[in-house]
């Protein structure tokens, strides 16, 4: 089936100089609400007026793109952090920040994850509707430390499959509602398509990588079980990191991609392709026939523009192995996977969207 929408997004925007302001000023409930409303409501305006067909808030609400997991559950502590290496562009030195969460009590659901999100798009959107979740793999490799963790849960599987149930209702519940786009974003398969993350998986977590893997698979496809309906799009987002223009992981799908390709249950697949780090087209033969791959050529970490011409060299590569009637074009990420956002501007940021509509309709004839 051909893709509806040629030019995508991965959902997150930056957060207006306003918000962050409010955010940080520790603002009162209803006036940080009033503050995302017309923010979210000048965002959807803005892809309106680019030519986008499929519509997101931005992730304006959250503080992070997994936030709306933390805020829905007990269990997690937010003040114990673990520590990451974050690596940068320009050849500066490795940056080491703490992701803020690890589990101390048995998750529990309290809420809904993005029911307020949804309910105001539906009232609001020019165009058809795209959420994003968390994976549920996302939240083991991250929130499970040694000597806190495992006094709740005996191992990293055993967290995971307490979290896949939350994350299976909120994606039944968005597609009953209505949605016609649910996106799970899955930084975590980067684990093993890099030596240095695959070694962490077998001597840090005591899992082999493969089984770890397979486990993966496994947990997103019965998150998305029960799911299916007529017009509703599932899709998973794979990215290598995205903290500040920043990434963790590095190398091409090669490792993962039969796999990966031919058992993950979802309509598409939106791909990180914006640089070397990403390797070859070569993995993605292993894409099974009907299926979407959404191209991330355009960089959402640096402000400097590709050239459309060379976008489009770059989509006639990729038909080689998905017919050009399967693809279509992205950014490689959000903008702001964190609300502080990639290190560019908002100006920088809609040009590149604009760059994604205006390559669209220059290959396909239409976004």
């Amino acid at each position: 089936m051909s893709p509806r929408y040629r030019a995508d997004h991965i959902g997150s925007l930056l957060r207006p100089a306003e918000l962050l302001q409010a955010r940080g000023a520790s603002v009162g409930r209803d006036q940080l609400r009033s503050l995302e409303d017309k923010h979210i409501l000048e965002a959807l305006e803005r892809q309106k007026s680019l030519g986008f067909k499929i519509f997101t808030d931005g992730e304006l609400r959250r503080n992070n793109f997994m936030s709306d997991f933390n805020d829905a559950v007990e269990g997690i502590d937010e003040g114990v952090a673990v520590a990451r290496n974050w690596q940068t562009g320009g050849g500066s030195a490795p940056r080491v920040s703490a992701v803020p969460g690890t589990v101390v009590t048995r998750i529990k659901q309290r809420g809904r994850l993005t029911e307020h999100e949804f309910v105001f798009l539906r009232q609001h959107s020019p165009g058809d509707i795209k959420v994003t979740l968390p994976t549920a793999n996302q939240f083991p490799a991250i929130y499970y430390k040694k000597g806190i963790s495992d006094k709740i849960y005996p191992d990293h599987s055993a967290l995971l499959w307490d979290i896949v149930p939350i994350i299976k209702a909120e994606i039944r519940a968005l597609v009953n509602d209505g949605a016609q786009y649910v996106q799970i974003d899955a930084p975590r398969y980067s684990y093993y398509i890099d030596p240095k993350w695959r070694s962490y998986v077998k001597n840090e977590m005591g899992v082999d990588p493969e089984a770890a893997l397979d486990e993966a698979i496994r947990a997103d496809n019965a998150c998305l079980e029960g799911a299916r309906r007529a017009g509703a799009i599932l899709a998973i987002h794979l990215c290598r990191g995205n903290n500040r223009s920043q990434w963790y992981a590095e190398g091409g799908y090669d490792a993962i991609a039969e796999k990966l390709f031919g058992q993950l249950e979802v309509d598409a697949f939106l791909l990180e392709y914006e640089s070397e780090r990403a390797g070859t087209f070569e993995p993605l033969r292993y894409v099974l026939r009907g299926k979407t791959v959404v191209l991330g050529l355009v960089s959402s970490k640096l402000p400097a523009m590709e050239a459309p011409t060379e976008l489009a060299k770059r989509i006639d590569e990729a038909s080689k192995y998905v017919p050009l009637e399967n693809l279509a074009l992205s950014p490689q990420c959000g903008f702001a996977s964190t609300m502080e956002g990639n290190l560019l501007t908002e100006v920088e940021q809609w040009q590149k969207l604009k760059l994604v509509v205006d390559t669209a309709i220059m290959v396909w004839g239409f976004a």
